[in-house]
């Protein structure tokens, strides 16, 4: 039996002893049968005490074991006789807290034992983890080659291979990593090259789509409605992974780029790669973001390959992705129009259109965009004319709620007709129409300018009649275009890009000029969409009475002669309609035959209509230059102006007569002001409304009454200090005073040299 134990220990383990129970079962045992066979077991019982020891201390009972050796005297004295003769260690044992405690740091117990001794029990161990590391570093920094890129170009072209593709992927994703200054991450490749990683990038951006489809055994479909899904394929799961890795590269390399042209490369392959997309929704809200971006905020062409992108993703997952990037188009929309510019207005009128687009997709959602959009302007609009502070005007009297007008209009004339979208119009216009009485000055009138375009451009594309006239004859009402401008103006005042004019402008020539033009443009154009009407004599009676009161009124050449042009056309036009209609053989209540005579006038075209394809090209190379910051006149050849020069006077003279010029009275400064002032202009008396502008000039500031002046006028200027008289009139502000309407230069020189 002793036997048996003694061998049971020697082929346990230590854990295994340690959970047997240790010295406690196994040592007294052998205790008892062993102690008459003492011959050749030191070795073995020495093996035991160690053992004992292990046990004993690792569960913290080194004064239990010191106990079971005193009672082992009296036990069995014959094996304790042993032990004093053999190992006087075992007998002496000390039981201090110092050696436990260096034995505790030798040995641990089972549960920490464990992770202590796989975290640094043992040199060999770090030097494993150092060694295995040191390879994991060695396969990942795998250096691409433009050979390499070769080899797969060439392998791809043959035969595409899931493994083929894994490799291709992983080095994608180390060099858009390197984009990030990642440096690779954890991939097996390394592109530290530039020429590799453009050669690279172009490689994946050419040839990867095809790839994928031989790899997966997609046909491409000649229906263009229907999208053939990867996953489809038998082979997607396989390929899932390495696919989703890609699709995620060329999102991240799409947010690192900044040069137009690779960001519109990587867009053309991302718009091919939208079915992959599709299939992943993580993948395909990340690029969603990222089109968003370029399509608000991009290049020319980053902005329509953006718009071709999420076109796709609607057209084919409408109820997935239709209203979320709707909702964000807008918003992205109301961001860029906050401010307007000449540069700015192109893009301005691109997301309009395309917004449009997004919308013709699904009525029903657009429906429910619109409503709650319009709602919120209306809010705005009430809310301003109920409270009447500053700051609630402000909220309508801005740039983003005129574009957001100016949209929804466009939308409902892009739908049209649509029975959903058609309740939608006439609290549209009733919103505009508001906007406009909100603040009826002079100072809003170029708002109230892009309001009636906007009710033009939903009146003509929706049949439906919105009285835009009023607010545009009321303008000739309300100013007064006889009065002669207080301040001359440099540049013209382009209406496109402002909504509030300051006082200072009220008081230039130019606000006149541009008043007339755009009222010009307004009226023509809203008579050009109800040109073929058979209501049209009716229609324009109201205006040709106001155009010809205001003939009557106006003093002014410039402004009377497109003013009596367009009195012209409309008056023709009203003839020619009424002349068709009294050959009509159908009454006014028969809407259907209405309808289709005004569809034949339509097609043949009227007075109006003809004319007014004709000016609408000039004013579209006008409008150009507009845009581009040139000014209107500035290719035309004008015939150049000689100014007659006043004789010549010495140096001597003025010394001489210096005296005799400081007691001149005022009568003769008066005087020898408008002597001056006849020579120049060619006239030698004014009338009382010529002592006025003298006025007005006088306060103009040095360079504007005396810009463009030659020798002779500096000559003038010295006599005017030296006498402390008024200045007189120089050449350039004669010049400035008739062009504000006064028949100045009519006895001018005019030579056109060329």
């Amino acid at each position: 039996m002793a036997v048996k134990q003694k061998r049971k220990l020697e082929d346990l383990s230590v854990d295994e002893f340690l959970l047997s129970g240790g010295f406690d079962s196994a040592g007294e045992g052998e205790s008892e049968d062993e102690s008459p066979k003492q011959n050749g077991l030191n070795k073995k019982k020495n093996q035991k005490s160690a053992a004992s020891k292990i046990d004993d201390k690792k569960k913290g009972k080194a004064s239990e074991h010191k106990e079971q050796l005193s009672r082992l005297q009296n036990k069995d004295p014959e094996f304790f006789k042993f032990l004093q003769q053999n190992d006087q260690t075992l007998l002496n044992f000390d039981d201090t807290d110092s050696s436990e405690d260096e034995d505790e740091t030798k040995y641990h117990k089972l549960p920490s034992a464990l992770e202590e001794a796989s975290s640094g029990d043992d040199e060999d161990d770090d030097e494993g983890q150092k060694a295995s590391k040191k390879s994991k570093k060695a396969v990942e920094s795998i250096k691409v080659t433009d050979k390499m890129i070769e080899e797969w170009k060439a392998a791809m072209k043959k035969e595409p291979t899931p493994r083929l593709f894994r490799e291709v992927t992983q080095a994608f994703k180390a060099a858009v990593a390197t984009t990030k200054g990642e440096g690779g991450g954890q991939c097996r490749y390394k592109v530290a090259d530039s020429s590799v990683f453009n050669a690279l990038v172009l490689f994946c951006i050419r040839d990867i789509y095809v790839a994928l489809q031989r790899m997966l055994n997609l046909k491409p479909n000649k229906d263009q409605k229907k999208l053939v899904l990867p996953s489809s394929s038998p082979k997607w799961q396989k390929n899932q992974m390495d696919v989703k890795m890609y699709l995620s590269g060329v999102v991240q390399l799409l947010s690192c780029l900044t040069e137009a042209t690779v960001i519109s490369a990587v867009l053309r392959h991302a718009n091919q790669l939208v079915p992959y997309y599709l299939c992943l929704p993580k993948q395909c809200r990340h690029l969603v973001k990222q089109l968003m971006k370029q399509w608000s905020t991009g290049e020319e062409t980053s902005r329509v390959l953006a718009f071709l992108a999420l076109n796709k993703i609607c057209r084919h997952k409408q109820e997935t992705y239709l209203n979320p990037i709707l909702k964000q188009m807008y918003i992205s929309y109301v961001q860029n129009c906050k401010f307007t510019s000449p540069n700015a207005l192109p893009m301005i009128n691109f997301m309009q259109r395309t917004l449009s687009e997004m919308y013709s997709l699904d009525t029903q959602a657009t429906y429910q965009h619109a409503f709650i959009y319009i709602r919120q302007l209306a809010i705005h609009l009430r809310n301003a004319m109920t409270m009447k502070k500053k700051e609630t005007y402000q909220s309508v009297y801005n740039w983003q709620y005129v574009h957001c007008l100016y949209l929804w209009c466009r939308v409902l004339s892009t739908l049209h007709p649509s029975d959903v979208l058609q309740p939608l119009i006439y609290p549209l216009c009733q919103v505009i129409i508001g906007t406009i009485k909100l603040v009826p000055t002079s100072r809003y009138y170029p708002l109230r300018m892009h309001c009636c375009r906007a009710l033009t451009l939903l009146s003509s594309s929706t049949n439906t009649f919105v009285p835009v006239l009023p607010f545009l004859l009321e303008i000739f009402q309300q100013v007064d275009f006889n009065k002669k401008p207080g301040r001359m103006s440099k540049k013209p005042i382009n209406f496109a890009v402002i909504l509030k004019l300051s006082k200072v402008n009220l008081m230039e020539k130019a606000y006149k000029d541009g008043l007339i033009d755009q009222l010009y443009d307004l009226i023509l154009e809203y008579f050009h969409t109800q040109a073929g009407s058979v209501g049209f004599p009716e229609l324009a009676l109201p205006t040709i009475i106001q155009l010809k009161a205001f003939l009557k009124e106006c003093k002014v050449a410039n402004y009377c002669k497109p003013v009596r042009q367009l009195l012209e056309k409309v008056q023709e036009n009203s003839s020619h309609i009424t002349g068709r209609r009294q050959k009509a053989a159908f009454g006014v209540a028969d809407a259907t035959a209405v309808a289709a005579w005004e569809k034949r006038i339509k097609e043949e075209g009227t007075p109006l209509s003809r004319y007014y394809s004709q000016w609408k090209k000039l004013r579209e190379k006008e409008i150009q230059l507009e845009i581009s910051g040139k000014e209107r006149m500035e290719d035309l050849d004008l015939p150049e102006i000689k100014r007659r020069k006043i004789q010549e006077k010495k140096t001597e003279d003025k010394k001489e007569f210096k005296d005799l010029f400081q007691s001149d009275s005022d009568s003769d400064e008066n005087d020898e002001g408008l002597k001056i002032k006849g020579k120049r202009g060619g006239r030698g008396s004014d009338d009382d409304d010529d002592d006025d502008d003298l006025e007005d000039l006088s306060d103009m500031s040095d360079d504007e009454g005396t810009e463009g002046g030659d020798s002779d006028d500096e000559d003038e200027e010295e006599e005017g200090k030296a006498s402390k008289a008024p200045q007189p009139l120089s050449s350039s502000a004669l010049i400035k005073l008739a062009e504000g309407g006064e028949d100045l230069v009519e006895d001018l020189e005019l030579s056109d040299d060329d």
